[in-house]
């Protein structure tokens, strides 16, 4: 019997901008920190980079692993936001040389996808989701007043 579950974390793959990337995301993420940055000297990865970063509590790999792989939408993570001005932020962040996309979604400028979600989401939509949705559909990075309001109309 297994006793407890592993510790699982995310590793990526970039082509040639894993150092970049989380050089990056610890720039843009309080209580972040590069762990390690290790070069790879061998294979066809070689004179590339392995790094290890923490963005909060959690812990990423990255490797410059080269061009077969590429980043996709089907993975995201969400950002849960307590407030508008940490969406502004991290909205304004990771779109200013990436890509906004609907309902809170975007891209970065390394191709990795985020949600830039208000954490009271899930309260909103339990309350009027036909509504909550029909507001969230048009905008790009979401706005928790119209939210509410939404949640709210009957």
């Amino acid at each position: 019997m297994i006793a407890s579950t592993p510790a699982i974390n995310p590793f990526l793959w970039f082509d040639g901008q894993a150092k970049a990337a989380a050089e990056f995301y610890t720039s843009v993420f309080p209580n972040s920190e590069i762990l390690s940055i290790q070069e790879i000297s061998t294979g066809p990865a070689e004179g590339n980079h392995l790094v290890e970063f923490r963005l909060g509590d959690v812990t990423f790999g990255a490797v410059d692993g080269g061009p077969m792989y590429q980043l996709t939408p089907a993975i995201s993570f969400v950002i849960s936001c307590e407030n508008q001005e940490e969406i502004d932020y991290y909205w304004d962040a990771l779109t200013a040389n990436g890509t906004p996309s609907q309902c809170g979604w975007l891209e970065d400028q390394f191709g990795l996808s985020w949600q830039v979600v208000p954490s009271i989401l899930p309260d909103l939509m339990a309350r009027n989701p036909k509504a909550v949705t029909e507001a969230f559909l048009p905008m790009q990075k979401l706005d928790v007043a119209q939210l509410q309001k939404a949640s709210k109309a009957s």
